[in-house]
């Protein structure tokens, strides 16, 4: 495991560097974590949802990538942002259907060429994503906890690692967060 986080370290430097192999070196060794990340995020989704786990992993990558001025700094951070981008091309997903749903009058293609989202679907990712941005102009670091350990899936050590904070202080956000996303929801308890 070590060795490949140093690989991925590594690699994100030359990505960096401009190196044009890097990404394509990358994305066998974080692969899998990437599909794990997509297949938590989709599972909280209602089934059937039209975006596929692959697809989600390769549109993310593909935004990782070409991104510019990120300065990488290893792996945690880098499934970091990938749980950014996985879940902003959710909310982009279901703001789409939102709007085809109003009569936006174009036809929306997914990723993977299914049915249009369920009404209930989009709204509930809008949802949690329109709280977890108010609760991140109230306590950021601890919005930041959230979102890499739900939807990033990193461990209390790696978000401690990637925020420069201690373990207790992560699991002190956490808490917070739980609390106060479980009022705002109206789900009675998060995990």
């Amino acid at each position: 495991m070590a060795d490949r986080i140093q690989e991925v370290t590594r690699l994100l430097a030359e990505l960096e560097a401009g190196d044009g192999d890097a990404a394509s070196k990358i994305f066998p060794i974080v692969y899998d974590e990437l599909r794990g990340l997509a297949d938590g995020y989709l599972r909280r989704e209602r089934s059937g949802h039209t975006l596929q786990p692959t697809a989600l992993v390769h549109e993310a990558f593909l935004r990782l990538t070409g991104a510019t001025g990120i300065e990488w700094q290893d792996r945690a951070h880098f499934m970091g942002i990938a749980a950014r981008a996985m879940r902003q091309i959710l909310v982009d997903h279901a703001r789409r259907h939102r709007a085809a749903k109003r009569g936006g009058g174009l036809t929306r293609v997914t990723l993977s060429g299914a049915e249009p989202a369920a009404p209930e679907e989009a709204a509930e990712i809008l949802d949690l994503h329109e709280a977890l941005e108010r609760f991140a102009a109230l306590d950021r670091r601890a919005a930041q906890v959230v979102e890499l350990r739900v939807f990033g899936g990193l461990s209390v050590q790696e978000v401690a690692h990637l925020l420069e904070v201690s373990p207790r202080t992560v699991d002190g956000d956490w808490a917070v967060a739980r609390m106060w996303l479980s009022r705002e929801l109206g789900t009675g308890s998060t995990s």
